[in-house]
């Protein structure tokens, strides 16, 4: 059976410039990045006024290795092209982090990739060197005011700010620096965030131009003063630099799927701490030259939908016709209490003991949301006919809309079922949108209306360091901005261990912070790191290059 890699490989891709023909970008648009990427200057892309149908794609509670929310986001996409609609997709960046992690990349799998798929999991058109550039431009003049002088009464004790470094490197999640005597720096406990985890990526996923880019840089708060005020990007003088590094990064990518569908892939943030979606640039773009736009949201339901819907959606103006949720065997058989060495077995009871996770999440998308839904079973090459039997048969007898999915080996071929019943509810079917929370109620109120609605916990127990933190993010105003909860992708719960569908659980809050740029609240549960560590036995031992150039071990 051949790798990622080695399909990605056979296949011939087209020029970037025919794709664009395809998409209806003109020429002039295109700021090419060699034969098969492009960016797009979108103050040259004519305004046609149109907008196309938003599809949003997510899924259960994963396992590990994810579940194949961009390979099905492609091959359906693919599927849509093949039965004659004009579709674009929009997805994230990779980081580097879980590329040469455990998790993988995010070009998708088997015959449903975006490619060059190299490329786009590694460094891609510098987007997220441009991010972190800016992430640490901010770093380094915060410290040097204080430096200089301090002229704002900067606490070195309440700096909020990190460094940023775009791979799992957990010897930098806690470090000590400005050692070495005055003319070093003023000595500080420090850490790093992962890139993706950077205020400056949700930023930049968020932001509808380089005007509103600056405003959102401007408000972001890297450190208190010691009468306990907000400093801010824009006290420090440091927006303009920071756009600048940011000014051709915020152009969308536009590469092309196995089959020649045209796709932007563009912005990272994770799901499990950001709001894990794509940038509103690339989405709205996709949605005025496509009649339908197909997009996903990061990780499970609990956290990459209901921050697309509750985050993206509300800030955006958007409103999804239809959302898919992608479901595996394996998954649900590990959520159904099975080891995760034993999930290649079949196993029909395990099976059915996980749906229940499956049917939470259709719930809250239909009961919630109020939005058009269809579970895409996405099967995998162990899954066995009777498994896959088993599980469109019990979602069929609870009134569940299934159908499979078999685009990983198939391509857009093995997305057209899919890709049809799409469709059906975009155009049939009339969702009654509706967010999960509204915004003027207490920090409080909101986080516990996510964990009792989308969750289905009976509720919250904040620690006095959050109280505290809540309390003084009220006083300064920030109490009516929405949440972004930076929890476990693999349990409904704060505990990764805690599988299936639990109701009588508590989320304990450990701490609150505000993303003013982003336009959000962080509350952070459980053990959630925004810094990640490499495996045992990381991908990067498996990934190589030939004297001809040519990466191989890369998934």
């Amino acid at each position: 059976m051949k790798t990622d890699i080695e399909i990605a490989q056979s296949v011939q891709m087209r020029p970037i410039t025919e794709i664009a023909q395809t998409a209806g970008i003109p020429a002039e648009a295109l700021e090419l990045y060699g034969n098969y990427k492009a960016k797009i200057d979108l103050a040259k892309l004519p305004k046609t006024g149109k907008q196309g149908k938003l599809v949003l794609v997510t899924a259960i509670n994963p396992t590990a290795a994810g579940e194949g929310k961009t390979t099905t986001t492609v091959g359906l996409a693919d599927g849509m092209r093949r039965i004659g609609k004009r579709v674009m997709v929009a997805l994230r960046e990779p980081s580097l982090g879980p590329v040469f992690g455990i998790k993988g990349g995010a070009a998708g799998g088997g015959y449903a990739q975006v490619v060059p798929m190299e490329d786009i999991n590694l460094h891609f058109t510098g987007d997220f060197h441009a991010i972190g550039a800016a992430n640490n431009l901010l770093a380094a003049m915060l410290d040097n005011h204080i430096y200089q002088g301090n002229a704002l009464n900067i606490d070195p004790r309440r700096i909020t700010w990190k460094r940023c470094v775009d791979m799992n490197d957990r010897q930098l999640r806690y470090v000590t620096d400005g050692l070495g005597g005055r003319i070093n720096g003023v000595p500080r406990e420090d850490g790093y965030d992962i890139t993706v985890a950077s205020e400056i990526m949700a930023v930049f996923c968020l932001a509808d131009s380089i005007t509103d880019l600056k405003e959102r840089l401007s408000r972001i708060v890297v450190a208190y003063t010691y009468d306990e005020k907000p400093v801010t990007a824009g006290q420090l003088n440091a927006v303009g630099a920071m756009a600048a590094l940011l000014k051709d990064a915020l152009k969308p990518n536009l590469v092309q799927t196995l089959e020649g569908t045209p796709a932007f892939v563009h912005g990272g943030p994770f799901a499990n701490i950001a709001h894990g979606c794509n940038s509103v640039l690339a989405t709205k773009t996709a949605l005025s030259l496509g009649d339908y736009a197909v997009t996903e949201a990061g990780f499970g339901a609990d956290l990459g939908a209901e921050k697309f819907l509750d985050i993206k959606c509300r800030m955006a103006g958007l409103t999804p016709s239809a959302v898919v949720i992608v479901a595996t065997v394996r998954a649900l058989k590990l959520h159904g209490g099975l080891n995760k060495t034993q999930l290649a077995e079949e196993n029909l009871a395990a099976l059915e003991a996980g749906l229940p996770n499956l049917l939470r999440h259709v719930s809250n998308i239909k009961d919630v949301y109020r939005l058009p839904s269809v579970v895409a079973v996405n099967r995998f090459p162990t899954d066995t006919d009777a498994e896959i039997a088993l599980v469109i048969e019990k979602c069929k007898e609870l009134g569940v809309n299934v159908v499979l999915s078999t685009v990983w080996a198939e391509g857009g071929k093995g997305g057209e079922a899919l890709a049809r019943e799409v469709v059906r509810l975009c155009e049939e079917e009339k969702g009654d949108f509706r967010y999960s929370y509204e915004l003027d109620g207490t920090i409080e109120d909101k986080i516990e209306t996510i964990v009792k609605r989308i969750y289905h916990g009976k509720g919250i127990s904040i620690l006095p360091a959050a109280q505290k933190q809540i309390a003084q993010l009220t006083a300064l105003g920030f109490d009516k901005l929405p949440v972004c909860m930076a929890k476990t992708q693999y349990s409904f719960t704060d505990n990764k261990d805690i599988l299936g569908a639990p109701d009588d659980f508590t989320v304990t809050i450990k701490n609150v912070k505000v993303s003013a740029g982003a336009g959000f609240l962080v509350a952070l549960t459980g053990d959630i790191m925004t810094m990640p560590g490499l495996p045992k036995k990381p991908a990067a031992e498996n990934i190589d290059v030939d004297e001809n150039g040519v990466i191989s071990g890369l998934f």
